[in-house]
C-alpha cells in the first residue's frame, strides 16, 4: 500500500518489506478485523453475546465434537476465559457438552440446532463482506491473501490449520 492508499504494483524489488509498508499492512489487517466484526456486532448484542462467544461458536461449528482442551489451544485463551464464554453458550442452549467416546473425562462440544441456526445467520453476514472483497480482488489476489494469512500463523497453528482443513 502506498501513502496515497493505492495498492503497490508488483515488482522484483523488496519495497513492500519497508517498515512503512509493513505498518500499513498491519493497519489494514486490524481495521478489516474491526469491520468484519461490525457486520455481526448488532446481532450479538441483541442476544447478550460478545465477540468471544462468536469465536467459540465459529470454531465449534467448524469442528463438531471438538474437545474443550482443543478449543482452548485453538483460541489461545485460558481455561477460565473459555469457561466464562461456554457458560453463556450452554445457558443460552447454543452449545452442547457431551463426554468423550473413548475417554469419558473428555468434554466434547457441538452446536445445538439453535446454535447452528445462529452461527449460520452470523456467518452469512460475514461471508457477504468476505465474498465482496474476494470478488473485487480476484482469484490471484485471494490466493495471495490466503498465503499471507497462513504465513502470519505461528508454525504450530499453521500445521493445525492445514491438518484440520484436510478433514473437511
Amino acid at each position: 500500500m502506498t501513502k496515497s492508499g493505492a495498492p503497490m504494483k508488483p515488482s522484483n524489488s523488496a519495497l513492500y518489506l519497508r517498515d512503512e509498508e509493513l505498518d500499513g499492512g498491519t493497519e489494514l489487517l486490524l481495521l478489516a478485523h474491526r469491520d468484519l466484526f461490525l457486520a455481526i456486532d448488532g446481532a450479538l448484542t441483541t442476544l447478550a453475546l460478545g465477540r468471544a462467544h462468536f469465536r467459540a461458536l465459529f470454531f465449534i461449528g467448524r469442528r463438531p465434537g471438538c474437545p474443550v482442551n482443543d478449543l482452548i489451544k485453538l483460541l489461545g485463551i485460558t481455561k477460565q476465559s473459555l469457561n466464562r464464554v461456554l457458560q453463556g453458550l450452554l445457558s443460552s442452549e447454543l452449545v452442547s457438552l457431551s463426554p468423550g467416546r473413548r475417554d469419558r473425562r473428555q468434554r466434547l462440544l457441538a452446536l445445538t440446532p439453535k446454535g447452528l441456526e445462529l452461527m449460520q445467520q452470523l456467518a452469512r453476514l460475514q461471508r457477504q463482506r468476505v465474498a465482496q472483497a474476494y470478488r473485487e480482488a480476484g482469484p490471484e489476489a485471494v490466493n495471495g491473501f490466503r498465503k499471507v494469512m497462513s504465513g502470519l500463523l505461528n508454525e504450530r497453528n499453521r500445521l493445525t490449520t492445514l491438518i484440520e482443513g484436510t478433514r473437511e
